[in-house]
């Protein structure tokens, strides 16, 4: 039995997309849910293991640090543990750090189970995205890592409202019980359809460093977090923007916000199919595009019906950018393209913390008003960046 399923890539990329991908998509969605469902249950942690809001805060801080600083870490450590088991290691991990958040009886060791959960995120993702590109024929590899994914996008749509569901009608704790019953159904999954591949013998620790820091590798880690720090200098204050400026009520946010996660969706899918198409012209269309949208929203934000259809076209461009910006990132490192994917979540969560950083100086500084452009900027200096590196790359080939 065991031999049946253990095939070498070749053999793996026969089929366009198997069914084995969505075993990946599935576990997405859990770590998804983990990152997301907390930001809406702070008043109820707080309130029962009773902290300050300020303090419950940092269990979203500390997650994105565990993600950024620990799993790159994870991953070398791991480097020469076989692709499928390492996944169901961390499923584990993550089924774990679940069920003790579950019966977490302070502070302490629910920030404790919150940073075992970080490490599996950038780790799963990163190794996921590898196995994923494995499973499918070359010119299908962004389409492929987009399906995966795909989870963490749905998860975005979904755990709006059902975190404010959970913490109205049933508590926290039972949130990560929920979470950690996904996880479960995440591990059947990848230990039924996830093939055991036979990959080439793991480079060393050190070659795996040397593959990562790379110039031209490198530069595209700062890309991304460029990217992501103009989505998250926006995205992090959506809500006081569309109330403030463009006068919503509250209760209409949340639902503008899923309107947001399914452009989200869409674009994830679309985006890896673009990338696929044409790798390098298409990340650079849509660094474009979010700059131009962006811009708008400076002028859109005031008109409640432009500014939604912004925001959804907005989520759309800027996540369709990622599986591209994922693939290039892998193909660079040829000898660690884990630690590559992994390092690449791990400069989108520095992204995500620096664009909140920007944000909140802007609003002090200038005026709320100004974020969209600000964002247009950030994200400007990506699509610069990217086009001088796709410029460097085309000469080399025109010779």
């Amino acid at each position: 039995m065991e031999l049946s399923h253990r095939i070498t890539k070749e053999q793996a990329a026969k089929e366009p997309f198997p069914i084995s991908i969505l075993s990946l998509t599935v576990g997405a969605f859990a770590i998804g849910m983990t990152e997301f469902v907390i930001m809406g249950l702070l008043p109820n942690v707080a309130n029962d293991l009773h902290v300050s809001i300020s303090s419950a805060g940092q269990l979203i801080t500390m997650y994105a640090l565990g993600v950024a600083i620990g799993a790159p870490i994870l991953t070398v450590l791991t480097h020469r543990i076989p692709q499928k088991k390492l996944l169901c290691l961390l499923m584990i991990l993550f089924i774990l750090g679940n069920g003790i958040s579950v019966f977490a009886p302070s502070y302490a060791i629910l920030m404790g189970a919150r940073m075992i959960t970080a490490l599996t995120h950038g780790t799963f993702f990163g190794v996921g995205a590898v196995i994923a590109s494995n499973l499918v024929r070359p010119d299908k590899r962004a389409g492929a890592v987009s399906i995966m994914m795909a989870g963490l996008t749905i998860a975005n749509i979904i755990g709006v409202p059902l975190r404010t569901f959970i913490g109205q009608h049933m508590g926290w704790r039972s949130s990560f019980g929920a979470i950690a019953i996904m996880g479960i159904i995440a591990l059947i999954g990848i230990l039924i359809f996830i093939p055991h591949i036979r990959n080439d013998k793991p480079a060393s620790i050190v070659k795996q460093i040397s593959a990562l820091i790379k110039p031209k590798l490198l530069l595209y880690l700062l890309i991304g977090a460029l990217g992501n720090a103009g989505l998250f200098a926006v995205f992090t204050y959506i809500t006081p923007l569309l109330v403030q400026v463009t006068g919503f009520a509250e209760h209409s946010v949340t639902w503008i916000l899923v309107l947001f996660g399914c452009g989200v969706t869409i674009g994830n899918i679309v985006g890896g199919k673009l990338a696929d198409w044409k790798l390098m012209p298409s990340i650079l269309g849509l660094y474009f595009t979010i700059c131009v949208l962006l811009t708008l929203f400076t002028f859109t934000i005031h008109s409640p019906i432009a500014a939604v259809v912004t925001i959804f076209l907005w989520g759309a461009a800027s996540f369709a950018v990622f599986p591209g910006l994922q693939v290039r990132i892998m193909s660079l490192a040829q000898a660690a393209p884990a630690l590559a994917s992994t390092s690449s979540h791990s400069a989108g969560n520095l992204g995500n913390a620096a664009g909140a950083f920007i944000g909140g100086w802007v609003i002090t500084h200038l005026a709320i008003t100004a974020l969209p452009w600000v964002g247009a900027v950030l994200v400007g200096l990506a699509l610069i960046l990217g086009f001088a590196c796709y410029l460097a790359e085309r000469k080399p080939a025109n010779a």
